[in-house]
Parts: structure tokens; sequence; C-alpha cells
């Protein structure tokens, strides 16, 4: 599809190229014509290059057209609600100028199946060809019973971007097309990720484009910009311009505006850090029960779990150093997720030592306590521990402190809490004053932390695993050990004064002190076989 010819009086045609009847630019223009083309297009681009701006004049052709002229509907998501709502509005700006009937900005409600509580605001345009252009939430689901022109834009920055584009390729089937466009977040990105996929051939039918900042430049954007804001252009002004764009990006503009993925940013944990950290030595311990375990008699559940404890964890306690502290993180999940319990060593070099990752699927509350408490009564120097109290976990993490005292904090998860303690999680990893795990469910938890809003966390939908049947769990529980062995608690004890009623302050060969014991006892009104002697014949 190609935009008419308009007259050359209308403002956004005069000068935009040297004919005089386009208003895009050529990577504008190339962007377009492989969308018509392709049934996939994949754009790795550099920031505020008018990308989106320029996608939305396609999306007013598609969604005007009859469904025999290629006509169909626009779908379009991005990562927040504001530049969702001005590429539907671009969209019928565009439309309107080149004498398309379409209707105005419009807002609607996505009611969503699976959270019916929980609808969101979507905008819309209405074509006389009966097809519209629909701005929906970054969320897969949005996509069901959907059939038409899928948009994503700037999905690196999308949470669960794998999720998303598995809803969306489904569209596929019955004729739709999928454009994927974006600037780079980082070399662990999703985005990323599949952008080196198509490099590599392993998918032959997408097609990739890539405009870096200076591509824009050489096609006309700091020529479109002067013209835009009616100052004269020169080569030798675009070169200051540039250079200054440059310094402004700092450090990121490889990444913003040269298409280079930066390995530190995006996931939080890069993978390369990860693995230096790793010791196939860490034993990972998993127990999954059904559900008809939940429902067996208390002291059969309580017996299997005994055994679960004495044959795959006491030799691993056991064997720990008695000399050395230790500390804990829990992450609780009572079904669907994972609860994980992961112990940290404190070295005398301070480095924290990963020496047990415990992994429970499904297993009831009381088995659950019956476990950590286990696993507590036998840690040598069991010095601190968090545990996630949020939701469900609140009750565990409750009697576990009032078990074991303030050496046990209950811990609501919250950003201001990721933003205090996140910075040490990942300078452990950077310092290498932590061992983990060299197991590949545990390295894909870590992997899935991200900076979201500037903080380190898991994000509240990631999914990992191969099932996808985890939650970042043990990264969760990772972070709070790490915050864990940084905690001081107040630890309460004493030292016995002696007893008046020892002889020349020895203690008796049983461990007490003989003579108090006989006195004890006869305060107590109970007779000793002691034939009538002080301090005991035994």
């Amino acid at each position: 599809m190609s935009v008419p010819v308009k007259p050359a009086d209308d403002h956004v045609w005069v000068g935009a190229e040297d004919d005089g009847d386009w208003p895009l630019l050529k990577y504008q223009r190339e962007a377009n014509d492989a969308i018509a083309t392709h049934d996939v297009v994949v754009w790795k681009k550099s920031r505020r290059i008018g990308a989106s701006w320029g996608i939305s004049w396609h999306a007013a052709l598609v969604g005007s057209a009859s469904k025999s002229a290629g006509g169909m509907d626009v779908f379009y998501m991005g990562f927040e609600k504001d530049m969702t709502r001005q590429f539907v509005s671009d969209t019928g700006d565009h439309a309107r100028l080149i004498e398309i009937a379409a209707s105005d900005l419009q807002e609607s409600v996505f009611n969503d199946p699976d959270h019916p509580d929980a609808d969101l605001k979507v905008f819309r345009i209405d074509f006389g060809s009966g097809h519209e252009v629909l701005g929906l939430p970054s969320v897969p689901r949005a996509f069901r019973s959907k059939q038409g022109l899928v948009i994503i834009d700037e999905a690196a920055f999308i949470t669960d971007l794998r999720a998303v584009l598995k809803a969306a390729f489904a569209l596929l089937i019955w004729g739709g097309k999928i454009v994927i466009v974006s600037s780079l977040n980082g070399e662990n990105n999703a985005f990323n990720e599949l952008c080196v996929e198509i490099e590599a051939g392993k998918h032959p039918d997408y097609h990739l484009m890539t405009t870096t900042f200076d591509d824009a430049l050489e096609d006309g954007l700091y020529r479109r910009i002067c013209q835009k804001l009616g100052r004269a252009w020169s080569e030798e002004d675009q070169e200051k311009w540039r250079a200054k764009i440059i310094r402004q990006y700092g450090a990121g503009a490889d990444e913003e505006l040269f298409c280079i993925p930066n390995p530190t940013s995006g996931a939080f944990l890069p993978l390369i850090l990860i693995e230096a950290r790793q010791d196939r030595s860490v034993p990972v311990v998993r127990w999954e029960r059904l559900g008809a375990f939940t429902l067996l008699a208390e002291h059969l559940r309580e017996a299997e779990t005994a055994y679960f404890c004495r044959s795959e964890l006491k030799p691993i306690l056991d064997s720990l150093d008695p000399k050395t502290p230790h500390v804990f993180g829990m992450d609780f999940a009572r079904s669907g997720d994972l609860s994980v319990i992961w112990i940290l060593a404190i070295g005398s070099d301070l480095v924290l030592r990963t020496v047990l990752v415990i992994e429970l699927r499904n297993i009831p509350f009381e088995q659950q306590k019956q476990i950590l408490w286990f696993v507590l009564d036998l840690l040598p120097r069991f010095r601190a521990g968090k545990m996630d109290a949020t939701g469900n976990g609140a009750w565990l993490g409750e009697v576990t402190m009032q078990e074991y005292g303030s050496r046990v904090e209950p811990v609501h998860l919250h950003e201001n809490w990721y933003r205090e303690n996140s910075p040490f999680f990942k300078a452990a990893f950077e310092d290498g004053t932590i061992t983990v795990p060299a197991d590949r469910d545990v390295q894909d938890d870590l992997r899935c932390m991200v900076l979201v809003r500037g903080v380190g966390r898991v994000p509240d939908n990631a999914k990992t695993g191969e099932m996808g049947n985890r939650h970042g769990d043990a990264a969760i529980a990772g972070i709070l050990a790490v915050a864990a062995s940084r905690a001081d608690p107040e630890i309460y004890e004493y030292t016995p004064a002696p007893s008046p009623f020892a002889l020349d302050g020895r203690p008796s060969d049983r461990g007490g002190w003989a003579i108090e014991d006989e006195l004890a006892a006869e305060r107590a009104g109970v007779r000793t076989e002691n034939m009538g002697l002080r301090g005991s014949i035994y």
C-alpha cells in the first residue's frame, strides 16, 4: 500500500522529500514496505527517530482498506498508556489528512476474562471499512480472539515479552501480520535475543531491519527537524547536533542510538556474571507432592515429611561447618509457584557461600513449617533469616518468628524494599562475594530479574522454567538470604552466676551442681536416696 499523492500546498508534504509527495523519510517508507510484504517484521532501531509515527501511517491505510484490498483490524501494544493513546491518535490524524473517513479517538474498556475486577482502558478509532485501530494493554491475553495486524512497540520494555509474542503469533494462522519494533534494553532481553536468532538464520520467515541514529541522519532526520523548527540546515550544524546528542546519552549511547546491546542493562544480573559465581557442588533438593497428599491424615503427612527431612536434608545439614554462621531466605508459595529456602554460610573471608537450596511444590502449610523448623534446628550457628510474608506467607513468617525470635524477620516485599536490598545482591555477584548453585532453573530465576522503574526485582508476572511454572522464586529467596546476612538481630543470652550451694565451685560428674540438685529436690518434697549424706554418693 502506498500513500496517495497530495497537493503540494498541504503542509505535511511541502519539502518533505525532493518530489514533495511523501511525508515519510526513507527508513520509515522502507519499514512500511516491509510490513506490507512480510508476515513478521522485527525492527531494531535508535531512539526518537519517528518509527512509531511512520508505522501509524501504515496503520491508517490498513485499517481504512476493505478486506478485499488487504484491509484488516490493527492492534497496537506499547508498554505504557500514554504512548498507546498517542499512536492511535496519530493514526486518526493521518486518516483525516488523506481524507479517509474515521471516527474521533474513543476510550473503551478491555474486559479481562481472567481478571473480571481489573478491567483496563483501551483507545480506538473506527473506519468506514468496518475495521478498527485498537490500542491494547500490554498483557498477553489482550490478543485473545483477535485477528489482524499486530504492532508491538518498544517491545524490549514490555514485561514478559515472550508470553506476549507467543499470544501474538497465534494471529498468523488466519492471515494476520506482526510488527515488533524497539530500541534495545540489554543483551539478555527477549527482544535482543529474538534479533540474534533471526540474524543466525533460525527464523527464515521473519524480516529484520536495523536503523541506527546515523542511518536516520543519512536519510534526513535532522533536515526534517530543522524544517519543523523553521531553521536552516547545514552539514556543520548537523555534525554539532549529532555530537551533542551522543554526549547527552553518555555511556548509554551505543545501546540507545546505535543498536549495540549493553550487557549490564535490561537483565539485572547478566548471564556471564551468574555463571562466574556458580558452584557445581551446591545441592538443590526438590520435593513435590500430588494434591492427594494434602488429604492424608495428619500423622501420615508428618511421617512422610519427617522421612524426607531425615533422608534428604539431614545428611547435608550434618556436613555443614559447625563454626560458621548461617542465614536463610525463604520465598513462600502454597500452589502453582514454589517455596524456596536458600541457605548461606558466612565465611571468615565474608564470602556468602550457598550451602543448600530447597524447593517445595504443592506442600501443605504445616509440612512447610515442619521442614523449615527441621532445617533451622540443625543449622549451625543460625544467625538470621528473612521470609516472604506477602499473602499466605504471613502465617509461616509469624509463627517462625515466634519460635525463633527476632532472628527471623517476615518481609512484605515491595518496591522500596527491593530498592534498598537489590544493590547489595547485585554487588555480591559483581564483587565475587557469593556462590550459587550451577542449576538450570535457579539460573533462569536469577536471569529473570530486571530493572523495573530503576529497581532490580522479579517482575510481578514473570514466568520461568520449561513449563512456565516458576515465578523467579529462587531469585527472591536468594535476595532475602543476602539481606539476612546483613541483619543485626538481637540475640538474648545469659551466663549463670555460680551457685552458693556448690562444693568448692566444682560441678558434679553429671554436669550439674550435685548439692544444688539435692536441695532443690528436698524443697520440692522429693525423696532422694543419698543415705543421709550431702553432696550425693553417686
